[in-house]
């Protein structure tokens, strides 16, 4: 999902439901682990992963949370 340009990446996770931007953070931070883990053995070429791998967990983790409060705003 890196390659996607930042409006197609947005879109896709949108279309996205619950449990499936759930599954999208555990795949995120499992490659965040695997970077991090390449990058204290210096085996990393594309540094720039990181970053975008933690910047699509919090895309995601603030997706989730604009549906929570969404449907707080709901039920009051």
């Amino acid at each position: 999902m890196a390659e996607l340009k930042l409006k197609e990446m947005r879109e896709q996770l949108r279309a996205m439901s619950n449990d499936e931007l759930n599954s999208e953070i555990s795949a995120q931070r499992m490659a965040l682990y695997n970077f991090r883990r390449k990058h204290a053995l210096k085996q990393v070429e594309n540094t720039a992963a990181i970053r975008l791998a933690r910047r699509q967990i919090a895309r995601a983790k603030t997706l989730l949370r604009e549906r929570v409060l969404e449907a707080q705003r709901g039920t009051i």
